[in-house]
């Protein structure tokens, strides 16, 4: 027997996407005959060589999120401008998704965390769970200009839809979340790769003397990097995923790379990157040092930054010492420190998120693996 999910995915980087994905492979192991759709605007890319399931794409956008110039610089002008245009058409929106998803008789709604999904999938009768480690109204809610009403009325309707969830599921790390009735908290969500730090010191020929950094900050795309003044520092490699121009000899593109980047996560010896949730729990689950550059007007970014130096290694770098290439002082700091006191709490979010789901499944007479109480236990 066949079972339909309909996964709806802010398209905003690749962390959400990064959170769906472990909790459907865990899913199909409890449920035979799995199939989701993927509403995102995430590429397919992304999920091929990631999801186990059976699943198809279907890309409409489903929420703004944030203007943003680079990973590290959030337009908040154009970010209100932007979310004011989409809810200009949100009742189209929203009857454009209850047919779609009524067209594809989907069993149960995820959301990952578009408030459309969950209102739409309320309007057609169709069970909804929120899967979040944040909400686009905690977002929105620092860059509120207490004078603008539009602006108070917006964070309000997107209040009025996420309260349509029949569930959520709070991810571990997460700020506090108000905007549901029914609320779980669940594990941690990382499925981290095995390391090859061996076969990486091949490909890149590296010196005994020589230590490795993944400059990654999430879906994204750097604009610009301190180039010059990377290949002055004389005992790093640099790994970057986006292009490298020609007569530089310590940045690799990783796209030259035969690794994935979650391989990459867990074979360098440093990790560079804002506080987003993929990035920093896997690091924290791998237990490897990273050096990161804070927004400081981001939701998430506090229970983030809170984890990594409960649990892990981090260290700061300042906008401006980022910038300026003033690398190498938060480099050594984040090679040298100590493993932490406190060992990482565990990875169950997936699985427990894929129990809970699976016993709301079960209202539909599907077959459900005996393990589900287990994992919930």
């Amino acid at each position: 027997m066949s079972l339909l999910i309909w996964c709806a995915i802010s398209g905003h980087g690749y962390g959400h996407a990064a959170q769906v994905v472990p909790v459907l492979n865990a899913l199909g192991a409890l449920v035979p005959g799995l199939t989701a759709v993927l509403r995102t605007t995430v590429p397919s890319s992304f999920f091929r060589d990631l999801l186990t399931i059976q699943w198809e794409l279907s890309r409409v956008q489903q929420d703004i999120g944030c203007i943003q110039n680079g990973p590290l610089k959030i337009d908040i002008d154009a970010t209100w401008a932007a979310h004011q245009r989409f809810h200009k058409t949100w009742e189209a929106r929203l009857s454009n998704e209850v047919a779609a998803m009524q067209a594809a008789s989907s069993a149960l709604i995820i959301a990952d965390t578009p408030y459309l999904a969950i209102e739409a999938g309320s309007r057609a009768q169709i069970p909804t769970i929120a899967l979040a480690n944040f909400t686009w109204d905690l977002v929105l809610k620092e860059y509120c200009h207490a004078s603008d009403h539009s602006h108070q009325e917006l964070i309000q309707d997107i209040r009025g839809s996420y309260a349509k969830a029949d569930m959520a599921l709070r991810i571990t790390p997460a700020p506090n979340i108000d905007a549901f009735s029914n609320m779980i908290d669940i594990g941690p969500v990382a499925s981290p790769a095995s390391p090859e730090r061996n076969r990486l010191a091949s490909a890149l020929a590296l010196t005994p003397n020589e230590r490795t950094v993944l400059v990654g900050f999430g879906g994204v795309p750097l604009t610009s990097l301190p180039l010059d003044q990377m290949e002055q520092l004389r005992h790093y490699r640099f790994l970057f995923d986006g292009p490298v121009p020609p007569g530089y000899s310590r940045i690799h593109s990783t796209q030259t790379l035969p690794f994935s980047f979650k391989t990459l996560l867990a074979s360098v010896d440093v990790i560079m990157t804002k506080p987003g949730y993929g990035t920093i729990v896997e690091a924290v689950t791998l237990q490897q040092p990273v050096v990161y550059v804070r927004r400081y007007n981001f939701a998430d970014e506090p229970p983030l930054v809170d984890y990594l130096h409960r649990y892990g290694r981090g260290v700061e770098l300042s906008v401006d010492d980022f910038t300026k290439g003033r690398w190498e002082p938060a480099l050594l700091q984040a090679l040298t420190a100590p493993l932490p006191l406190l060992p990482p709490p565990p990875s169950t979010g997936a699985t427990e998120a894929a129990a809970v789901i699976a016993k709301q499944l079960r209202n539909f007479g599907t077959q459900i693996n005996d393990r589900t109480d287990d994992l919930r236990s």
